[in-house]
C-alpha cells in the first residue's frame, strides 16, 4: 500500500458514506410526497420479504399522494399491512385496483422530531467520516513505521486526510441544513 491507494481508498469510503446519508434523507418524511418513502418497505410476498418496488409501481402523482399499483392483485393486501407496519405513520387506501397513500401535512412537533433526527443522521455520518480518517491515518503511520515514506510525507499525507474530511464535514453540514429547511417548509 501506498499514500495514493491509502487516499484514494478513504475518499471512496467518504463517498459511500455520504450516499448512505443520502438514503436516509430520502426516507425522511417531509411534508412532500416521494417515492423514496415506501422504497425499503418490504412485503412478504409469496413467503419471500421482497421490497414492494419490486412488486408494483410506484408513482407520486402529486404532491401529497403515492400510488402504488401491485403487477399482481394478490399483492394488494400484503403491501398494505407493510404500510401499516412500517414506521411512516401513514394509512394507505385500497381501492381494488390501486393502493394510495395520503401525505397529511405535518404538525409542528413533528416537524422539530423530523429535524432532530435529521440531525442525528449528520452526526452519525460526521463519527463514520472521523473514523475512516483515523483508519487513513493509521495506515499512513504504518507505512512511516515500515519506513516505507518519510516523516515529511506522513505529515503532508494526515493534512490531506484532514482537508478531504473537512469538505466531506462541510458537505454533510450544508445537507443538514439543506434537509432542515426542507423539513421546516409548509
Amino acid at each position: 500500500m501506498d499514500i495514493d491507494t491509502i487516499m484514494l481508498d478513504a475518499e471512496e469510503r467518504m463517498e459511500k458514506t455520504l450516499e448512505s446519508l443520502k438514503k436516509d434523507f430520502g426516507k425522511l418524511r417531509t411534508g412532500r410526497a416521494s417515492a423514496s418513502l415506501v422504497e425499503g418497505i418490504k412485503a412478504d410476498y409469496y413467503g419471500t420479504m421482497t421490497v414492494i418496488t419490486q412488486m408494483a409501481t410506484v408513482a407520486v402523482p402529486d404532491s401529497r399522494t403515492i400510488t402504488i399499483q401491485p403487477w399482481d392483485k394478490g399483492g394488494m393486501g400484503v403491501i398494505e399491512k407493510a404500510i401499516l407496519k412500517s414506521d411512516l405513520g401513514l394509512t394507505p387506501v385500497n381501492d381494488g385496483r390501486i393502493i394510495r397513500i395520503s401525505i397529511p401535512p405535518l404538525t409542528e412537533e413533528r416537524r422539530k422530531e423530523l429535524v432532530k433526527i435529521a440531525r442525528k443522521y449528520g452526526e452519525d455520518t460526521k463519527v463514520s467520516l472521523r473514523n475512516i480518517r483515523r483508519d487513513a491515518n493509521d495506515s499512513l503511520k504504518k507505512l512511516e513505521k515500515d519506513k516505507e515514506i518519510t516523516e515529511d510525507d506522513l505529515k503532508k499525507s494526515t493534512e490531506s486526510v484532514q482537508k478531504l474530511t473537512d469538505k466531506f464535514v462541510e458537505n454533510v453540514d450544508k445537507r443538514c441544513q439543506e434537509k432542515e429547511k426542507e423539513i421546516m417548509e409548509i
